[in-house]
């Protein structure tokens, strides 16, 4: 079997106590309590997403061209709730 390597993004997010990591190339998603440990996660499934999954399965999930940059609306001020972390 031949393998290949490929370059996806990872973008984590912080929820509650968790950080949650999405692959947006192939829609994948996971967790961990760590930002190391989301990342970790989340390569291990999209590695077993390319095992599991069939051709035409990974055909339509596979985004060819996904672009991560700054973006800076303007939006009027808003109240956001924070929470007290100890």
């Amino acid at each position: 079997m031949s393998t290949k390597s490929f370059q996806f993004t990872a973008v984590i997010e912080r929820e509650d106590d968790w950080f949650v990591a999405t692959c947006p190339e192939v829609d994948v998603v996971s967790q961990g309590k760590t930002i190391e440990e989301a990342r970790a996660n989340l390569l291990e499934a999209v590695e077993l997403f390319f095992e599991a999954a069939s051709a035409s399965e990974i055909k339509r999930r596979l985004k060819k061209e996904t672009y991560v940059m700054p973006l800076m609306p303007v939006v009027p001020n808003l109240k956001m709730k924070t929470s007290a972390r100890a």
